[in-house]
């Protein structure tokens, strides 16, 4: 599996992003888990796994959470959509289509989506819980200082990693 999110996303120098990169600013030690990459690339929403959301499984915890942002009915076409794909493809719809208040629900979205993942998948639930008391943060190089920390400015509220530690202490009952 590539360990690309995004083709176009530029590094520090202006470049553009190449395989591996992440390599020159992943985290990953005794105590931390920073950048979702090699592996802990199960961690990261483009992880292919099966999702469940309201009723309609996905490919990805990426095109369930997309998929969210536009009204029930028409969600459907998301099932077949691969996780990058759905990134762009709600903006096609038009505004009537679209989930109102997105901005005020969108964590619980994606708590829920996540937390989908983790109780569906067994495996992947035990990986989450193998990383135990370890901070987990979405550092990335695309700017995300919502649900991750971006290395450009050293700046982001970490909320993926957050919901990932949170679920993780959900599931874990040692």
């Amino acid at each position: 599996m590539s360990d690309l999110l995004y083709f176009e996303a530029p590094n520090q120098d202006g470049s553009l992003y190449q395989v591996g990169d992440w390599k020159r600013y992943a985290v990953h030690n005794e105590t931390q888990i920073k950048g979702f990459f090699g592996k802990y690339r199960f961690l990261s929403n483009f992880y292919p796994c099966e999702v469940w959301f309201e009723g309609i499984k996905y490919k990805s915890t990426e095109t369930a959470y997309q998929s969210a942002k536009i009204l029930p009915h028409a969600r459907q076409s998301f099932v077949h959509m691969s996780d990058t794909d759905s990134k762009n493809a709600w903006k096609q719809f038009s505004l009537k289509d679209r989930t109102p208040n997105w901005e005020n629900i969108k964590y619980d979205i994606m708590r829920e989506v996540i937390f989908q993942k983790f109780l569906r998948n067994k495996e992947l639930r035990n990986k989450l819980i193998s990383t135990r008391n370890k901070y987990l943060e979405e550092l990335n190089h695309w700017h995300d200082e919502y649900y991750g920390v971006c290395i450009h400015t050293n700046t982001g509220e970490n909320n993926l990693g957050i919901i990932l530690m949170n679920t993780r202490n959900y599931f874990d009952k040692s």
